[in-house]
């Protein structure tokens, strides 16, 4: 009898464990070993010179616009900085509020845009870092000038979906990167 009370009390327990709901195992990343930030200067045949990472390729972009553009690639981030120059002529106007669209062309996936100025007056640089926050195409992107001759651009861009929680211990190393080049920008 006590078999049988038993046997009927762990069917009861094992029809009211079985019927629970399963739980979804929680999304994982992989880890994405960075090295320390190193820099080297780039200076080239170009109006501007800045530090950039040594972790980092350089390559130069011919476009119809314009000559000095750039590309700043991080080969094993699968990550690129499009760097676009535009002389001033007359036209700091035209030019800065194009580079504000760009900014905002992404405002249907970003959840904020936040604007941070930047200033040398030694060094005659001027800007705004903006970073859009989400899962936009382009997290980070900033606009320098001297605005009377030069205008430089960039845009940060990953060969990825655009996913805020996989991209972002990627995302600070090279924000990091970006603050750098930011900071030593000169003009010649």
């Amino acid at each position: 009898m006590k078999f049988k009370y038993l046997a009927s009390l762990l069917f009861c327990v094992l029809i009211t464990v079985s019927c629970s709901h399963p739980t979804p195992k929680p999304y994982g990343y992989f880890r994405i070993a960075l090295p320390a930030n190193d820099y080297r200067v780039f200076d080239k045949n170009y109006p501007y010179s800045f530090d950039i990472s040594t972790f980092a390729v350089d390559s130069a972009v011919k476009h119809e616009q314009g000559e000095y553009w750039l590309n700043i690639e991080y080969p094993a981030l699968k990550g690129c900085i499009y760097c676009s120059y535009m002389p001033v002529r007359n036209n700091f106007r035209t030019i800065a509020e194009d580079c504000r669209k760009f900014v905002y062309k992404h405002t249907v996936k970003a959840e904020a845009i936040t604007e941070q100025p930047y200033e040398n007056p030694d060094r005659k640089v001027y800007g705004i870092l903006y970073e859009i926050k989400g899962d936009a195409a382009s997290p980070i992107q900033f606009m320098l000038t001297d605005s009377t001759h030069h205008v430089l651009r960039g845009a940060l861009y990953f060969d990825a979906v655009p996913n805020k929680d996989s991209i972002a211990p990627v995302l600070n190393y090279v924000r990091k990167d970006i603050i750098r080049l930011i900071e030593t920008t000169r003009w010649k």
